[in-house]
């Protein structure tokens, strides 16, 4: 894999530093350092997602080879810099975390109904349900064996992991029962779905490469925030009128009558306007289960997208990446701690 033109491009990019950040000694070894291991990782997973059974090697490979940002190897991979570095235990971690959120994504599909995936067909839309499922298991099951290598710690956090991504899943397909409060039932959610395994992958770093304790829970609060912000705010791009941002059809999740921040909030609003628009998308899901094209949804769903509730779902993943930088004040000020607090920031900016 080459390296960027510009030392340290790539992680200006996705941390949202500006590249004079980077213009100081310290800073382009820090990055060099990043870089490196970023590359090892890739190689590892590309090395993990190889297979001599013509099948598994299609199916395994095809969302990695639709690309990603990598965002959990990277936070791995600068939480490390706190100790020894990216030493081949954190390369093992964070490869293994990574295969964990890759295979999360097959699963995730499936349950959704969703179409699209990183801008190419879903893997159910390929090859069905049934393999698309066991691809995510088999997946899971290599993040275990380099887990595994790593020692009891390791399995600990993997399993750990593991069980929050599952009973958050579980959670959203069941959804909110009779006395549970829905917007905090859904919180819940993002934190176990997208949250646990964002925090496990800030913390493996500084674990792995031996970082002093007192900075791991400070990274694994931070890591969850941020992850319930990164949806949230994915709840309102999910809305957006441009499938090429998201390379999803706009609305997926709401099409298959998965409820999203936004119209929570919209539920709760009690206003006549607002009660109408939640009926028409009520009736839209039930049209769509039914059979009917989901086309049926493109109006109300542009309308949610212009409503109060879409600006307050903005406002509370702000709250929530305010929180996550606060988190970070126990750590050394230094490019480790500024190039975290960045990111965090950097979110914001997707929604935009």
């Amino acid at each position: 894999m080459a390296k960027p033109s510009i030392p340290g491009s790539r992680i200006a990019s996705r941390f949202g530093l500006s590249e004079r950040v980077f213009a100081g000694p310290g800073a382009k070894k820090l990055i060099a350092t990043i870089e490196d291991g970023l590359e090892a990782v890739e190689r590892q997973l590309a090395e993990e997602l190889r297979s001599t059974d013509r099948l598994v090697d299609a199916t395994s490979r095809y969302l990695y080879e639709a690309g990603g940002k990598r965002v959990r190897p990277m936070l791995t991979m600068l939480s490390a810099q706190l100790g020894d570095g990216a030493i081949p235990a954190v390369i093992d971690a964070a490869t293994a975390l990574e295969l964990t959120h890759l295979g999360s994504l097959y699963h995730d599909d499936v349950m959704d109904g969703a179409d699209r995936r990183r801008g190419v067909a879903s893997a159910h839309q390929v090859w069905g349900n049934s393999i698309a499922i066991l691809t995510g298991d088999l997946l899971f099951s290599r993040a275990s064996q380099i887990m595994a290598r790593l020692g009891e710690r390791a399995m600990a956090l993997q399993a750990d992991t593991f069980e929050r991504l599952v009973l958050g899943q579980m959670h959203e397909t069941v959804g909110a029962q009779p006395g549970d409060d829905p917007i905090e039932f859904y919180i819940q959610v993002l934190a176990d779905k997208t949250g646990s395994l964002i925090a496990a992958s800030a913390q493996a770093g500084a674990i792995f490469a031996n970082a002093d304790e007192s900075y791991r829970e400070p990274l694994r609060v931070y890591g969850e925030k941020v992850g319930v912000a990164f949806q949230l705010l994915d709840d309102v791009i999910d809305l957006s009128a441009d499938p090429a941002e998201t390379g999803k059809v706009p609305g997926t999740d709401l099409r298959a009558g998965v409820p999203t921040m936004p119209y929570l909030l919209l539920a709760e609003d009690g206003g006549a306007d607002a009660r109408s628009l939640t009926e028409r998308i009520d009736e839209g899901v039930d049209r769509i289960a039914a059979g009917e094209d989901p086309a049926i949804l493109d109006e109300p769903l542009a309308a949610l997208r212009d409503h109060e509730a879409t600006a307050r779902t903005r406002e509370l993943a702000l709250t929530w990446t305010r929180e996550a930088i606060e988190a970070l004040a126990p750590l050394p000020r230094g490019g480790v701690r500024e190039a975290l607090t960045r990111f965090a920031e950097s979110l914001v900016d997707r929604s935009s």
